[in-house]
């Protein structure tokens, strides 16, 4: 993959959004409060766009997306100490954090009737999901990725003007 950083996990990230302009983030089920997009790790020899593709499907339900941008770099965020062991072992690896490519996708239905965090492609990650503005997203990431959600959300900024609304949270737990 070309520009991965050395000793950087090579991993996606999908900025969704809605035709309102606001970005899809869900809450970990193993970080209770922790809201992200989504991501996920890149295969040897898959290519990034695919990937992202791919793991949206598996982790949310949606296939009416498309991609309508990209960060042209990878991102690069470091893992604290206490999640470095812990990734480190269940990845079997030693990885410093992860660098990321970011795709910005759009809903192409109206709705989002699609979402389902536990559509059995995959194991289950999210415990609820909302729509939120772009600043929330920043607000609400874990400390050590706030950096780069910040310049994820700079980068998209032309797509992103005129979000204003913040939807309730949405649970998979009914």
């Amino acid at each position: 993959m070309d520009g991965l950083p050395p000793g950087y996990r090579p991993n996606f990230g999908v900025c969704l959004i809605n035709p309102d302009n606001q970005v899809f983030v869900a809450s970990r089920l193993n970080v209770p409060g922790a809201w992200q997009m989504p991501q996920g790790a890149i295969e040897d020899g898959e290519e990034p766009k695919l990937a992202a593709i791919k793991k949206l499907r598996e982790e949310t339900g949606v296939v009416s997306a498309e991609i309508i941008a990209e960060v042209p770099n990878w991102l690069t965020y470091d893992f604290p100490p206490a999640v470095k062991a812990k990734v480190n072992r269940l990845w079997g690896g030693e990885w410093h954090g992860q660098a990321q490519k970011w795709f910005l996708m759009r809903l192409t239905k109206d709705n989002d009737s699609e979402i389902n965090l536990a559509n059995a492609e995959a194991d289950t990650e999210f415990a609820e999901w909302k729509w939120a503005r772009p600043e929330e997203v920043i607000e609400q990431a874990v400390d050590y990725k706030r950096p780069q959600y910040e310049e994820v959300m700079k980068t998209f900024e032309p797509y992103l003007n005129g979000s204003s609304i913040s939807a309730k949270c949405k649970s998979t737990k009914w």
